[in-house]
């Protein structure tokens, strides 16, 4: 057998037929080769068996009875285009030999029906499987070169022996930016890709010692890309056939641009960080075992002090950080120990604060690697900080800008290592700072610290005015230096906000550094909140109390206000005057806020005040005194000036007044009298007492000055509803000489006489007022009154130029209407150029005195002419029964149409002109003055009855 027993290792043999050689051959199979037999009877059997199992070889008969062994070859190699198939028959013929290779086996076996011959069989399957097996590996390797010159990373080119190019891959077509089948057969050297790059002659070294069969390769600049120049990577090596001929150069060409920009950067790394490494504060050093230096970094003076020759001649690094500085078991297992504080000396002899990392290394025969940095002043701030945290928790104790200041200077050496050290407050009621804390080491430098002003002349004024900090390495050359002998050299001030400044200072040049500087910041803002704290917690405190007083005011007028509540229920219900001031005494003491009060009036004879009513602890206090009018007594003071009187102290000047020795014998404390007084008419006044001192505070001062004005304001209302009961009434009659008086000027400017007999409207619209011209035509009265500012406007009631009457719109108010108020009645004013006269009518019930009062007030000079009791007992009040039925546009209607003659006979005015005048309608107007007539009417027969004075039967007489 001539195939090799390799070629049967794993090798499945599919065996199709029912001829008789099928089984000995499978038999023969089996038991001579190691390969896997499986045998089928039929075609389809034969085609499912390749579908769904590896086979790699098929043995067919020619007759598999309903096709043949050619047809299956064909459908397999369809299905399986390498899978090599042996035909075998035992009835062959030239034509089905034929068909046998135009199907495409692999071998055509004719076999001898008594002897199969199986050893030449077996031989020739073999060959069969071992040409498939090469042909799949040449297969095999010509995709795995295809892939390998097809790598998109790898620029190939596949030379001919003579150098020149037959074959380029895609990326060295695109590297070189020609078309390959241009350029085929040029030599490789000559390709514009490196011509034009300059290195065609690098390229053609490395082509021709591949030529001469050794491998070769360089670095050459490719074609540069739109970026930066491109760098590549050649290697050339032949390709030999089995003579160990050359048959070809193959080219590879990898760009290695990245990676010499890497290391490009690599070594600027490098370099950068030999520039960092020697600038930078930390060192580095490494050691073997034994703590000998194999490393010392170039900066190792920022620390130490010495030189790297310095430091190794020193010893080993136990002679620098000291020995014992970790424990060597500790490292090996966790590798690195970090942040160990040690303490070293430098050169200098000055203490250093280090923290140390120790790490295992293996670095040029070092094996530790130390790296340490100065924390020395980091451990002073902490260590500042620590003490200002102290100070922290001692300002929050203390209570007053002097302690705060004492904390400061007393904390100043631990915090800032200075003991120089003084606070400034501002003088917050005039414009200095003053020294209140100062450190005995400021004093000895610099003397006793004056006080300075905060104008910016000196250096503490200065930095308080302009809000900053003054940090300076010698003070002495400061333009507002105040005093050159001073021993302090730095010096450092710092606003405390709008509280003052803080000073600190050192006998030494340059003693802040940034440390310093910030610490120094730290400890001032501290400072600066703790006074902050301090201040508003005295204005809290302030407001606190302000708002107790408050409180306590505002409880007092909630009681004021509750009796001033009551007094008022009390003077709705009140009848009459006496009543009014029993009820005001008793609800002003009912509670402890007051002792005592009573109401007093003037004389007849105005000279003293006499007591109307009472309450309280009076103890006998008005029997023992004559209250004079304008005396010390409070009551006396107000009757005389109509102002309140307050003593807030009775105790005060106890020998000058009498009054003030009988109060106090009865606990009056303090006192207060308000008048009783309305619209200008003064009824009394309401004197109130209480047992301590300043009980009457503004607020209750006011209250109980409008408390008098609504007593006045309910006796005036008590009056005047007694006067429409009373039947007596009493008629003065005064002369006045005021020109001020609109119908006085009115009469003057006109050169008439004016006459008001009551005719008065009050509306909406303002006040009108009805006046009879006599002796002057009317249009020269319309004329003066349009001139006078008290008149708004004046309309003509009447048709005559003459004696008629005018309609005035006054802009200001009309006496007889304030006198309406008080419960008397304008019943007539005569106005000439010489005088003018009024008529009063006074009710009974109301006080003469207040009238005349009101009226002497009203007018500058008044003369009361007379004065006569009138009785209206027999005569029935048809005018008030009317008037109380009449609105005010009927009222101001029917006035009108009287004074304009409506009701004359002949008429002066018609409706219809009337109406104009009041710019109504005429229906309007007329219906108005039927509406009048019938409740006149009504009240004359219906409810009054007609007198038989009048003439008229009563409506009892059936008449």
């Amino acid at each position: 057998m001539s195939s090799s027993a390799a070629t049967w290792d794993g090798t499945r043999v599919l065996v199709v037929g029912a001829a008789d050689w099928v089984d000995p051959l499978a038999d023969a199979l089996r038991t001579r080769t190691a390969a896997t037999v499986e045998t089928v009877r039929r075609y389809g059997a034969a085609r499912e068996t390749v579908r769904q199992r590896a086979v790699d070889c098929v043995v067919t008969a020619h007759d598999l009875g309903e096709t043949t062994g050619v047809e299956l070859c064909r459908a397999l190699r369809e299905a399986a285009p390498g899978l090599p198939v042996v035909l075998c028959t035992a009835a062959g013929s030239e034509a089905v030999a034929s068909d046998a290779i135009e199907a495409g086996v692999n071998d055509y076996v004719p076999l001898s029906s008594a002897d199969p011959a199986l050893d030449d069989l077996l031989d020739r399957i073999g060959r069969a499987v071992a040409a498939a097996n090469r042909t799949a590996t040449r297969r095999d390797r010509a995709r795995q070169f295809d892939a390998i010159f097809e790598d998109a990373r790898t620029a190939t080119w596949v030379l001919d022996p003579d150098g020149s190019l037959a074959r380029a891959n895609r990326t060295a077509a695109d590297l070189a930016s020609v078309d390959a089948e241009a350029v085929r057969g040029d030599p490789f050297w000559t390709l514009p890709c490196w011509t034009d790059a300059g290195v065609g002659g690098d390229v053609r070294r490395v082509t021709e010692r591949a030529l001469d069969g050794s491998f070769s390769s360089a670095v050459v600049t490719g074609p540069p890309t739109t970026d930066a120049d491109r760098v590549l990577e050649l290697s050339a090596r032949p390709v030999r056939d089995a003579r160990d001929t050359i048959v070809s150069i193959v080219v590879e060409g990898v760009d290695i641009t990245d990676r010499v920009s890497l290391e490009r950067e690599l070594r600027r790394s490098e370099e950068l960080h030999r520039v960092t490494l020697n600038n930078m504060t930390d060192t580095v050093l490494i050691t073997d075992d034994a703590g000998e230096y194999t490393y010392v970094c170039p900066n190792v003076h920022f620390i130490f002090g010495y030189t790297a020759d310095e430091i190794r001649e020193r010893g080993t690094i136990d002679d620098l950080l000291g020995p014992d500085l970790f424990d060597r078991e500790e490292l090996a297992e966790s590798g690195v120990l970090k942040n160990i504080e040690c303490t070293a000396t430098d050169k200098a002899g000055r203490e250093h604060t280090l923290l140390v990392n120790v790490r295992e290394v293996s670095i040029q025969g070092g094996t530790l690697l130390y790296s340490c940095r100065d924390i020395t002043k980091r451990k002073q701030r902490e260590e500042a900080l620590a003490t200002l945290q102290e100070t922290a928790r001692d300002f929050l104790y203390a209570e007053t800008r002097h302690e705060i200041a004492q904390h400061v200077v007393e904390d100043t050496p631990g915090v800032l290592d200075l003991d120089a050290s003084a606070v400034y407050l501002f003088d917050e009621d005039g414009t200095d700072l003053r020294p209140v804390a100062t450190a005995p080491e400021m004093e000895r430098l610099h003397g006793p610290l004056p006080t300075v002003d905060a104008d910016g002349g000196s250096l503490p004024g200065y930095s308080f005015i302009e809000d900053e900090s003054l940090f300076l390495d010698d003070v002495h050359d400061a333009d507002r230096l105040a005093n050159p002998a001073t021993d302090v050299r730095s010096a450092a001030y710092i606003p405390l906000g709008d509280h003052g400044v803080f000073v600190a200072g050192s006998a030494d040049v340059g003693r802040f550094d940034p440390v310093t500087r910030e610490l120094a910041d730290l400890l001032a803002a501290t400072a600066e909140a703790a006074l902050d704290r301090v201040v508003r917690e005295s204005r809290l405190r302030e407001q606190d109390r302000e708002l107790q007083a408050q409180n306590a005011q505002l409880s007092a007028l909630n009681r004021v206000n509750e009796i001033i509540r009551e007094i008022d229920q009390a003077l709705v219900r009140a009848e009459t005057r006496e009543e009014i001031d029993r009820a005001v005494c008793e609800r002003l003491t009912a509670s402890d806020r007051f002792a005592f009060a009573w109401i007093g009036v003037v004389d007849a004879a105005g000279e003293t005040v006499e007591p109307r009513a009472w309450a309280g602890n009076e103890q006998g206090y008005l029997d023992s005194l004559t209250v004079e009018m304008g005396g010390a007594e409070p009551a006396g003071r107000t009757a005389a000036t109509g102002e309140v009187t307050e003593v807030t102290n009775v105790a005060d000047a106890l020998r000058e007044a009498s009054w003030r020795k009988h109060a106090l014998s009865r606990d009056y404390l303090s006192a207060l009298s308000v008048p009783i007084a309305y619209d200008e008419l003064t009824y009394g006044v309401l004197t109130v007492y209480a047992d301590v001192q300043d009980a009457f505070d503004d607020t209750s001062q006011s209250v109980l000055a409008e408390l008098g004005e609504t007593v006045a304001s309910a006796t005036s209302a008590i009056e005047r509803k007694n006067a429409l009961l009373t039947t007596a009434t009493t008629r003065l009659e005064f002369e006045v000489a005021d020109p001020a008086f609109v119908l006085s000027r009115l009469a003057t400017a006109a050169d008439c006489t004016l006459s008001y007999q009551g005719g008065v409207q009050q509306t909406a619209d303002g006040l009108y007022v009805f006046v009879t011209v006599d002796g002057a035509a009317v249009e020269a009265v319309e004329a003066a009154a349009r001139e006078l500012v008290a008149v708004e406007a004046v309309q003509r009631i009447g048709t005559e130029d003459s004696e008629g009457v005018v309609r005035l719109h006054l802009s200001q108010p009309f006496v007889a209407l304030e006198l309406a108020d008080h419960g008397a009645v304008l019943r007539s004013a005569t106005a000439d150029p010489a005088t003018t006269t009024l008529v009063v009518d006074i009710p009974d019930s109301v006080d003469v005195r207040h009238i005349t009062q009101l009226v002497t007030d009203a007018f500058a000079e008044t003369e009361l002419r007379s004065k006569r009791t009138l009785d209206r007992a027999s005569t029935p009040d048809l005018h008030a029964e009317v008037f109380d039925r009449l609105t005010d546009r009927q009222l101001e209607v029917v006035q009108t149409a009287y004074y304009s003659g409506f009701f004359e006979s002949p008429r002066e005015s018609t409706g219809e002109e009337i109406a104009d005048a009041l710019d109504i309608s005429p229906t309007a107007f007329y219906q108005h003055v039927r509406t009048v007539q019938r409740k006149l009417f009504t009240v004359l027969f219906e409810e009054l009855g007609a007198p038989a004075s009048l003439g008229v039967p009563s409506p009892a007489d059936g008449e």
